[in-house]
């Protein structure tokens, strides 16, 4: 076998985990169907929060150590698109949150007339926000120059990357639906809309979790990104006008300077949600080999990459079929 593990999706859960194992001394490939500035990652808002996503207990802990990575890594904004920037939750009480937001220095709660727009409560909170297309880009690059491999490859299962490592790690996000398969995965569909930053600096979200509309603009270099939709087995993978227009004007009300703002595209991205939460676990494959995966992150997968690239690395480096 000429690679110890082949790591199947180039997305930020597979780039996040590749990087993990090649830093603990494994020689390590990506398989990507896409480039990674291609990858449903790379539409990402993406603002550090735990979003949308289960179990909650652990996807508390996870996030809390990419928090700590995403802390470092804002030192150096420029390389790798992490900085930290302030912004408001609103419809978010403290007191509601699991317990990993006690752990989350500066979390503040607003007064009604310190929130924007028609909301009665909210969160002040400085937060890491990642501009993908660069984060994807230096894990990428911080992959290549530790010795890993990223390679354009579709694949229609494990089988065929059991054939050349001993371990293969699955990061497929909703290819996972049908490599496994995984009937508990399903799509959430997420629309955006980049228009030019009218010169705002600070985001805002306000995401009920139990609705298909959100409504929220984070900042990014170049532009601002505006949302959003979180549309249950919806697949469409092209932009719908309509919903565009309803994103921008649910924005609007909040900051009206928006309005005025020209608009550069749309994105749209589905997120693999997985009933049951997240799947972090180790099996053999027939024939030989074992597959580890790490999919079903849902609308977090920016904010617990690295807790579960970590939890994964440990399930390869100890070999266990448990899970």
């Amino acid at each position: 076998m000429s690679e110890q593990v082949i790591v199947v999706g180039g997305g930020v859960i597979g780039l996040t985990t590749a990087l993990t194992l090649v830093e603990r001394g494994l020689r390590v490939r990506v398989w990507s169907r896409d480039a990674v500035t291609a990858t449903t990652s790379a539409v990402a808002g993406a603002l550090w929060w735990p979003y949308r996503i289960e179990p909650e207990v652990e996807a508390g802990a996870w996030a809390l150590d990419s928090l700590r990575v995403y802390e470092e890594l804002a030192d150096d904004p420029l390389r790798t698109g992490v900085r930290i920037a302030p912004g408001v939750h609103a419809d978010t009480v403290l007191g509601e949150l699991g317990a990993w937001a006690r752990e989350v220095d500066g979390l503040r709660q607003l007064a009604a007339d310190e929130v924007p727009g028609p909301y009665g409560t909210g969160l002040a909170a400085q937060l890491p926000l990642i501009d993908m297309p660069v984060h994807l880009e230096w894990l990428r690059a911080r992959f290549e120059a530790s010795g890993g491999v990223v390679e354009r490859r579709t694949v229609t299962g494990f089988a065929e990357a059991a054939e050349r490592a001993r371990v293969v790690v699955d990061c497929t996000g909703l290819g996972a639906r049908e490599l496994v398969p995984d009937a508990r995965l399903r799509p959430v569909r997420g629309q955006l809309v980049l228009v030019e930053n009218p010169g705002i600096e600070e985001w805002f979200t306000a995401a009920d979790a139990a609705s298909s509309e959100t409504t929220y603009f984070f900042p990014q270099p170049g532009r601002l990104v505006l949302g959003g939709t979180a549309q249950e087995g919806d697949e469409r993978l092209a932009a719908d006008p309509v919903t565009a227009a309803e994103i921008v004007a649910r924005c609007v009300r909040i900051r009206p300077e928006i309005a005025r703002a020209r608009v550069l595209g749309s994105r749209v991205g589905l997120r693999p949600a997985r009933s049951g939460g997240v799947r972090i676990a180790s099996e053999p494959l027939p024939g030989g080999g074992r597959v580890v995966h790490n999919y079903g992150h849902g609308g977090a997968g920016v904010t617990v990459a690295w807790g579960c690239a970590r939890r994964a690395a440990d399930l390869v480096c100890a070999g266990s079929d448990a899970g």
